[in-house]
């Protein structure tokens, strides 16, 4: 027995210490991490529910992420395969039962340049609109090479302006550049300073360019033109830039790495972090600091925290910015699997803006309901309070979307249809008054950091400065919802002159048979022809004829109310078969 206890120590000794360096290397969640379940991340599913993810990517690279083949009317709106911890709940009622928080403004912009697919919108100092558009480019299949080569270099850079500010008031165009610099636009910035930070999938490459560009010379270059790579010098299709106040930025590097970036002010990088989702297995809900198209870059100066829109992942994710580790993540049901962009506003303690994607076909299939909206989700309970989108109806592909530091303007910008679109907070519309609907003089916009407190005569001539937004802005909520136009005054006017006129007609005509009956007609009484029966005389009085040419000449047309704007935006909403990538 001795023996076996000798014999049996440096084993009970080994166990020992086993177990304490288990105990000893727990990892420890932060107060400020959400408490995870490993299994949610690493659910058991079937063989062939895995699709291999270099598959999965390059589907999403060649444009099958763009669009869905799924019929909405099969698709269950109950269903909770992607978030297996939630509560079991029905995502369409859910949907249909948040308030619209934001009015469409359907006659801004106003001008006359043609839009290519939108990428990207945010603001100047001077509270211009600044959007960055593709003009004549499309992505789409033949693009890029499986390598992520941009197989398009003959065609040479666009040769339009690609960057377009407009007035956030009359939505009319106030300035224009980057002519002959851009292959493929995808993420724009405005920094506190005014400078403009881009990204060119196509080339790979950052930039920074001066206030409105800056006779189109970029003060700062990161990457290698046409080259896509992983190591401290080069990217693969970025996306998005933020930047912090004493010059550091951030730099979401994107469809490819699915890394976040940090470099000083100088360009030299600081750190980087992030894993990409499409490595290994898919996961259905993927673990912290796992990006599946790391798309948008927000930040939270109240918090010291930068944000990016995990695209595929359908979340938003959140990091300190002074050394990248986690915080925290924000995803919804409602919101669905694709998220595409978000921006901050600490209006209301603080909220996200959203705007999600249409259905992807690839990785691991879901048929959970989706509705393409943008929607407000507050940043401390994590929960969504309200929705909008174009006449309370859903996207069809928004690409990014801009906040005002108030809250009180939303932009959305989408690749197809090619709009740009304007939305203004329900409390700034209602509380407008009627004579707020005459048109106004244009009031210049501030800058879009000191827009805390704005006032209501700066917000009534948003509505009104361009002379017709003030009756279109007065609908509720629930007409924009339905999408229903208010008959105008001009169709009040002609309805009730045709009204007069026809009780007119029946008065005269009681009035002549009644004196014919006495015999006070002077063609006499024993004619019983009435002057309003046809056919007569070819020169006799025919009222029933007159009436008649009046019908053949249109006297009174069909007032056409329809919305032509919103026409021919229904008609390109479904046109997602043909829709470029992102």
């Amino acid at each position: 027995m001795l023996s076996l206890t000798q014999a049996s120590r440096p084993l009970i000794g080994a166990l020992y210490l086993a177990l304490l360096f288990t105990l000893t290397n727990v990892p420890q969640v932060k107060a400020t991490d959400e408490k995870i379940n490993l299994q949610r991340y690493y659910p058991l599913i079937n063989e062939d529910q895995l699709l291999n993810n270099d598959k999965r990517f390059q589907q999403i690279m060649q444009g099958a992420g763009g669009s869905s083949n799924v019929n909405s009317a099969s698709i269950s709106a109950t269903d909770t395969s992607m978030w297996p911890d939630k509560p079991k709940i029905n995502v369409q009622q859910e949907i249909n039962k948040l308030n619209i928080t934001y009015v469409y403004q359907p006659s801004w912009p106003k001008m006359d340049v043609k839009l290519g697919s939108v990428t990207a919108v945010s603001f100047d100092k001077d509270g211009n609109v600044v959007m960055f558009h593709r003009c004549d480019r499309i992505w789409d299949q033949n693009t890029f090479s499986l390598g992520n080569v941009f197989r398009q270099r003959n065609k040479g850079p666009i040769r339009d302006s690609t960057v377009l500010a407009l007035d956030r008031n009359t939505g009319s165009l106030v300035y224009d550049w980057g002519k002959n610099l851009f292959y493929m636009p995808h993420g724009l910035t405005i920094d506190h300073e005014d400078n403009v930070w881009v990204t060119d999938v196509a080339l790979h490459q950052v930039f920074k360019f001066g206030p409105r560009g800056s006779d189109d010379k970029p003060l700062m270059k990161l990457g290698i033109a046409f080259t896509p790579g992983s190591n401290k010098t080069t990217f693969c299709k970025p996306t998005s830039v933020a930047v912090l106040e004493n010059g550091d930025f951030f730099v979401a590097d994107g469809y490819c790495n699915a890394r976040i970036l940090k470099f000083s002010k100088d360009g030299q990088r600081i750190l980087s972090w992030g894993q990409n989702t499409f490595s290994g297995k898919s996961f259905d809900v993927a673990p912290e600091n796992y990006f599946a198209i790391p798309h948008a870059l927000t930040l939270i100066p109240e918090q010291e925290l930068v944000c990016t829109a995990d695209r595929e992942n359908g979340r938003i994710q959140c990091f300190f910015w002074s050394n990248g580790t986690f915080h925290s993540q924000y995803h919804s049901q409602l919101i669905g699997d694709r998220l595409f962009s978000m921006d901050y506003t600490p209006a209301q303690g603080g909220q996200f803006i959203v705007v999600n994607g249409p259905t992807a076909d690839v990785g691991v299939k879901t048929e959970q309901y989706n509705e393409v909206r943008g929607y407000v989700m507050d940043f401390k309970t994590k929960k969504v309070l309200g929705k909008f989108g174009p006449n309370g109806r859903q996207f069809s592909n928004p690409h990014d979307v801009a906040v005002t530091m108030d809250g009180n303007e939303i932009y959305v910008a989408e690749l197809n249809p090619t709009r740009i679109h304007k939305f203004l907070h329900k409390s700034l519309v209602k509380s407008i008054p009627l004579s707020a609907a005459k048109p106004k003089a244009n009031i210049e916009g501030g800058d879009v950091n000191k827009q805390k407190g704005t006032n209501l005569t700066v917000a009534a001539g948003l509505l009104t400065a361009d002379g017709s937004g003030g009756i279109a802005t007065m609908l509720d909520e629930d007409a924009a919802s339905a999408g229903h136009h208010k008959p105008g005054a001009t169709a009040i006017l002609v309805a009730t002159l045709m009204l007069l006129f026809a009780c007119l007609t029946f008065a005269m005509a009681l009035l002549i048979a009644r004196r014919r009956r006495r015999g006070c007609m002077p063609f006499g009484g024993n004619n019983r022809r009435h002057a309003w029966d046809f056919p007569a005389k070819p020169d006799g009085f025919k009222l029933g004829g007159l009436l008649l040419e009046r019908n053949k000449r249109s006297g009174f047309e069909k007032l056409d109310q329809n919305d032509s704007d919103e026409d021919e935006s229904e008609t390109q909403t479904n046109s997602l078969s043909s829709a470029q990538f992102a």
